[in-house]
């Protein structure tokens, strides 16, 4: 039986084209850093990056003009602060992650805690006045949700970010991800707006015609030709997609293998009951897994048993850094390891696929011929996304 097609977009997002002006304007870029980028939280990693004591690690926030150095200390607690030393603002950590005792300037050799604080000045009596305990390490807000780490650049921040994350947060709240602690990662710096590759990712539309060799029969099927979403649900700031899986995809030899020793990034082995509701919310067999993106630049992909993460970090109007991990479960046997292969090849070849249309589309953006984007229905996620960024941008 054909699906019963189900209105996503609500009457208040409207149905009119969407500008394209925001994914080529270099004005629109610097307002997105001073208007958005300052003023909301931003996940730089999870809780397992850093274990143990002394480990940390330094991520470069382009957008927001600083680098943040995260660290693990002593006292288990994890601190954020500016990567920069108090003496001649000299970048402290060089390394992208590492595990120290002290973190130690390489200019002049200041010292300073796990906990930031300025614990060794040399040559100190020749200085004027020195006040150490206001010399500290100029500390990041940083707060945990579900073991994800965000920080906030404004030393003030408007709001919690359990407020920030609100009901989005709380729908995901329970759902194994600290189980899943082995990590396939990638990066790459693309050539186009931020926008146009998170764009990429928050739509199904695609899959049928540009997956097709890939993972396209596994999303969309004869009752479902256009993979169209089994639910959709649109939050102030963020929003999620469940999607569809068809049930008559026939897999692979290596698939069907992979299948039954683990989890896959196209099947999964969680019992439905330990999922919270707002992970497959309707509940349905024919469930894949969910898209869910928070704002602005954030989007984790949750099935039953594995999950994906892709960060689009601005650079400049036209150039971005993509970074996507895979987490899956330990593995204690050869077969659990042999299907977490096939995971990461799945997903390596999808992103192959995906990554081939981004600097294609922003090349022709530049050109001014179109004006706007033509979106339908299944693609609301793009509408909402525009729209809640627009908002930061023109309140100014």
């Amino acid at each position: 039986m054909q699906e019963q097609h189900v209105r996503h977009t609500p009457a208040a997002l409207g149905t009119q084209p969407v500008p394209i002006e925001p994914c080529v304007s270099p004005t629109y870029f610097e307002q997105e850093r001073e208007r958005l980028f300052r003023r909301v939280w931003l996940n730089i990693g999870r809780v397992e990056d850093i274990p143990n004591a002394g480990d940390y690690f330094v991520k470069e926030l382009s957008i927001c003009r600083t680098a943040v150095l995260v660290v693990r200390g002593t006292d288990g607690r994890i601190r954020a602060f500016h990567n920069m030393c108090s003496h001649r603002g000299n970048k402290l950590a060089w390394d992208t992650h590492g595990t120290c005792r002290r973190l130690t300037c390489k200019f002049h050799g200041w010292s300073y805690g796990l906990d930031g604080q300025l614990r060794f000045v040399p040559d100190e009596d020749r200085f004027f006045g020195l006040d150490t305990d206001k010399l500290g390490l100029t500390p990041v807000t940083l707060d945990i949700w579900e073991g994800f780490l965000f920080v906030h650049i404004d030393p003030h921040p408007g709001e919690t970010l359990d407020a920030f994350l609100g009901e989005f947060g709380r729908q995901l709240r329970g759902y194994p991800f600290h189980s899943m602690s082995s990590c396939y990662r990638y990066a790459t710096q693309v050539n186009c707006n931020w926008k146009v590759a998170l764009d990429a990712f928050q739509e199904i539309y695609h899959v049928p015609v540009l997956h097709r060799r890939t993972i396209g029969d596994t999303f969309s099927g004869p009752e479902n030709p256009f993979s169209h979403a089994l639910t959709i649900k649109l939050y102030p700031r963020h929003r999620m997609m469940s999607l569809y899986g068809n049930p008559s995809h026939q897999p692979s030899p290596v698939e069907s293998l992979a299948y039954r020793f683990g989890s896959v990034v196209t099947q999964g082995r969680i019992a439905e009951d330990h999922l919270p509701l707002g992970v497959n919310p309707t509940r349905s067999p024919q469930w894949a897994f969910d898209l869910n993106v928070i704002f602005p630049n954030f989007s984790v992909d949750v099935s039953a048993g594995t999950y994906v993460t892709h960060h689009f970090w601005p650079l400049t109007a036209n150039r971005t850094l993509w970074e996507a991990c895979l987490y899956c479960p330990p593995t204690t046997r050869a077969g659990q390891r042999f299907s977490q292969e096939v995971s990461r090849c799945v997903l390596r070849d999808t992103l192959l696929e995906d990554g081939s249309t981004l600097e294609a589309t922003q090349s022709m953006l530049a050109t001014g011929i179109r004006t706007h984007f033509n979106l339908n229905d299944e693609e609301v996620l793009v509408r909402h996304s525009h729209k809640a960024i627009d908002e930061y941008v023109s309140d100014g």
